[in-house]
């Protein structure tokens, strides 16, 4: 018998993959550590099978422990009966609280079997949300930009936890960098956003995402030659005229401004109309762990 740590991708329902979907359909219990994963997890799975995992909203390190030991000991005798799994946004590998499951399962009931089941991340998702194209031999940097914080080096980013979006901005501009937000894209829960304006996004919400690059940075592909040169290919009118963009840089849309959220295939969704959005997004991110250090649900 087995625990699955399932990746649900970046929140919706129908980003899953399919071995996933299965894992979910046969699973005896899945097990959500949200609100946000369980909306996704109960497009697949009847309410009676799902099992809510508590976890306190807290900084301090034993407490913490203590909360996953506890969950720990809920999962591991179903799993030793069955199959379970654990679900996650993302993927469980990447920015996840599964990796706290998995130390603990690992520590306390070592002859449990664990399988990862891997989901669409917040870096493949934010970049096609963006159209940002990571070519081959491109360089990317995750990092964190929580609470201003404005890391700097690479010359491509991709920066979770954008809470302070304008502080944020400051820093990555003198730094020499063209930076676009993300938020909630490809979520059902909450209000999509994409924008180049921090001022925009200043509003705290852990689900927003930054890409960041070098203005300077030009990568030259040898196909890039179809946008410019007449003989091989359709002229720049024609290239506009099908739908395409006037010339990019390393991937983003240069002279045309950003891709719009049509052109990046993101449907635009907003909070229901009487939804309390502030107290909405900080229940959601409680939900989720974010506060004390551990929000996994960004797609990653």
């Amino acid at each position: 018998m087995t625990l699955y740590g399932v990746g649900l991708g970046p929140g919706e329902a129908d980003l899953v993959t399919v071995r996933g979907k299965r894992i979910l359909e046969d699973a005896d219990v899945v097990y959500s550590p949200g609100r946000l994963s369980r909306t996704v997890a109960l497009e697949h799975v009847p309410e009676e099978r799902i099992g809510d995992l508590e976890f306190p909203m807290t900084r301090d390190e034993e407490k913490l422990r203590a909360a996953w030991k506890e969950a720990a000991a809920e999962i591991a005798p179903n799993a030793r009966e069955g199959d379970v799994a654990f679900v996650t946004l993302g993927d469980p590998n990447v920015y996840s609280t599964f990796g706290h499951l998995r130390r603990t399962i690992d520590a306390f009931h070592p002859d449990i079997d664990l399988e990862i089941v891997p989901g669409v991340s917040a870096v493949t998702a934010f970049a096609t949300a963006l159209g940002v194209e990571i070519e081959a031999g491109a360089g990317l940097s995750l990092r964190e930009a929580a609470s201003g914080a404005s890391p700097t080096g690479p010359d491509r980013m991709i920066l979770f936890k954008v809470t302070d979006a304008p502080a944020t901005h400051a820093g990555l501009v003198e730094a020499g960098y063209e930076v676009t937000y993300g938020r909630r894209l490809f979520m059902e829960q909450g209000e999509t956003l994409v924008t180049d304006d921090p001022a925009e996004i200043d509003e705290r919400d852990y689900y927003t995402l930054a890409y960041a690059e070098k203005a300077d940075l030009e990568i030259e592909q040898a196909t890039a030659a179809f946008r410019t040169d007449g003989t091989d290919g359709p002229s720049s009118d024609e290239s506009i005229a099908d739908g395409g963009s006037e010339s990019t840089v390393a991937g983003r849309p240069s002279a045309n401004g950003p891709l719009s959220g049509r052109e990046r295939g993101v449907e635009f969704r907003s909070l229901p109309e009487d939804s309390d959005v502030d107290g909405t997004l900080v229940d959601l991110e409680r939900a989720e762990g974010c506060e004390h250090g551990d929000c996994s649900e960004h797609w990653y």
